[in-house]
């Protein structure tokens, strides 16, 4: 008989105290898939009063995370605290200097020091697992790392982030303000009492960046990353997107360029008849872009103590099961370095909302800005209210023109934008949101 995989865990909150609970209920499926069985034999966390829902009796109380990731009586030790730093780093890598393996759900610890664990657990012989740390129940880490092994990746991206994908779906059903979602979601529990994290981009950037470690091969690297939030959004926007035939979303995007690969995070206009496109709430979703294959599209709950759980719990099983797969798909060294790519350089549709002032000249003006950067229009719609032009204290307000390019360099609509505001032809400052193709 093969012996338990004997595990310990830190951490024991929604997540933590669920894993515990599948690991008890799911005991004997456990086994028959691992071909042994799986035992939590130590926890840890910062009350041993609080009331968690779930049987403990039986299980040590370990005092601290480090204490439990160097006990000699656990072999696969699994971190479920959070934070980029201690205790959850020094923790992790004491355990992989044991020899341990290690099962974490910590994105910010992954996209700040992935690289340094990896190759802790590369020197080793430990597992380190980290299914969970994106898109919680969706396999896409194990998907990219081994389902699609033979396959060459050109791009990857997705709606990564279920709170902004909740306050976008909002906006865009009930024609409501940013604001007004964003106070919804935090009653809810969908966004945190401080959302900058989650609406500046940020939760999506670490996100991103162990995708695309995983799908190119580069290092992992948050500050490669180009972000952008949610904030700037308007309920118009999102009422121009439907009549245009696209959907608002905030994407975190890899892409292998001529240049290198490309990481971005941004609000993005994306067809409706798109995979991504259909997915509302607090759902996740990622697409694959392979050669040789159709797109992939993995949809499914990307946050919440379940969804994360099960996540952990498969990894754990694998751990149980012997497999020792590379943390980003390649040995560390093979891994290549990777740098911010220049937005500018950036090459796709955009979307842009100008305020233009309503006398003569304006669309000329416009369009000759437009011209002299080589941008073609692909449609543009001006929306006089009432049909005519608006009067206030009798001066024309100004009308909103939305204007849709064909592909064209970053720069180049930059250069225009800030030549058109120069000539004092429109109020205020455009918007601009980029359009990400099928």
């Amino acid at each position: 008989m093969v012996a338990p995989l004997k595990v310990g865990i830190a951490g024991l909150g929604t997540v933590g105290a669920e894993v515990v609970r599948l690991i008890e209920t799911q005991a004997r499926v456990l086994a028959g898939r691992s071909g042994r069985g799986i035992r939590v034999v130590a926890v840890t966390a910062r009350s041993k009063a609080k009331k968690r829902g779930v049987d403990l009796r039986g299980i040590e109380w370990v005092k601290d995370p480090l204490a439990l990731a160097t006990h000699p009586g656990i072999d696969c030790f699994v971190e479920l605290m959070g934070g980029a730093g201690d205790p959850a780093l020094a923790a992790v890598e004491a355990a992989l200097a044991a020899g341990k393996s290690v099962v974490t759900a910590n994105k910010a610890l992954l996209a700040k020091h992935g690289l340094k664990l990896a190759k802790a657990a590369e020197k080793h012989g430990g597992a380190l697992n980290f299914e969970a740390a994106v898109g919680a129940a969706i396999p896409v880490i194990k998907t990219l790392r081994e389902g699609l092994a033979g396959t060459g990746i050109n791009r990857v991206y997705g709606i990564l982030n279920g709170t902004c994908n909740y306050i976008l779906t909002r906006m865009e059903q009930e024609g409501l303000s940013f604001a007004e979602c964003l106070k919804d979601a935090q009653r809810l529990g969908y966004a945190e009492a401080d959302p900058s994290f989650d609406v500046d981009g940020h939760d999506t950037a670490q996100k991103l960046a162990i995708l695309a470690s995983l799908a190119f091969g580069t290092k992992v690297a948050q500050s490669a990353v180009y972000v952008e939030g949610i904030s700037s959004i308007a309920p118009e926007d999102l009422r121009a997107a439907d009549d245009l035939g696209y959907r608002l979303k905030l994407l975190g995007v890899a892409v292998r360029t001529a240049t290198g690969i490309e990481q971005r995070v941004h609000p993005t206009m994306v067809p409706k008849s798109s995979s991504i496109a259909q997915v509302m709430g607090v759902t996740n979703a990622v697409t694959i872009d392979g050669e040789g294959i159709p797109p992939i599209t993995l949809v499914g709950p990307g946050a919440g103590g379940a969804a994360t759980a099960s996540a952990v719990v498969a990894d754990i099983a694998d751990v149980a099961r012997g497999i020792r797969a590379n943390p980003f798909g390649r040995p560390i060294s093979q891994l290549r370095d990777t740098k911010k790519a220049p937005m500018e350089r950036h090459e796709g549709g955009y979307y842009i909302r100008l305020l233009a002032r309503d006398f003569p000249g304006t669309a000329a003006a416009i369009a000759t800005r437009l011209a002299e950067q080589k941008i073609s229009i692909e449609s543009i719609v001006q929306r006089h209210p009432n049909g005519g032009a608006a009067l206030a204290d009798g001066k024309a307000v100004p009308v909103p023109v939305i204007l849709i390019t064909y592909a064209t360099h970053e720069d180049a609509v930059r250069r225009a934008l800030a030549a058109v505001q120069k000539d004092k032809v429109i109020s205020g400052r455009p918007q601009v949101i980029r359009i990400e193709k099928n």
